[in-house]
């Protein structure tokens, strides 16, 4: 556990990016009636941003879930541009990690907030929720 904690660092940053299609604008997602990039959509790239800061700093088996999201949409932004989502590692609390997320489009900033995940065991946590199948 302490070299994974030496890995997990505050201030790792990750990145990711989406061209906006019509199948994640508010309309087709069912989050609004408007042809313009979603709010889940961008949630989504937020979370894909936070995944890719941890790529190659989690141990064997482990991955992370996410658990809370606390996320302003600012700006609307059309089908057709490239929307840019950022997560930096903010603070480590053992299992639980905390990012600050942002994203933009070619014109301006169109999200921010914090979004927080856990490291669990895949196998152990796809078996856990798989058993509710059981019940």
């Amino acid at each position: 556990m302490a070299d994974e904690r030496s890995r997990l660092e505050p201030g790792l940053t990750g990145e990711v990016s989406i061209t906006v299609t019509e199948s994640v604008t508010a309309a087709a997602l069912g989050s609004g009636n408007v042809d313009v990039y979603s709010t889940p959509a961008m949630i989504a790239l937020m979370e894909g941003a936070a995944i890719k800061a941890l790529e190659g700093r989690l141990d064997e088996g482990q991955v992370t879930v996410g658990t809370q999201l606390d996320v302003r949409h600012l700006a609307a932004t059309p089908v057709g541009m490239t929307v840019r989502a950022q997560a930096t590692l903010r603070a480590v609390d053992g299992r639980r990690l905390v990012f600050d997320v942002a994203a933009w489009d070619p014109v301006e900033q169109i999200g921010e907030g914090t979004h927080e995940r856990f490291i669990v065991d895949r196998v152990r946590f796809e078996s856990r929720a798989a058993g509710k199948l059981l019940k």
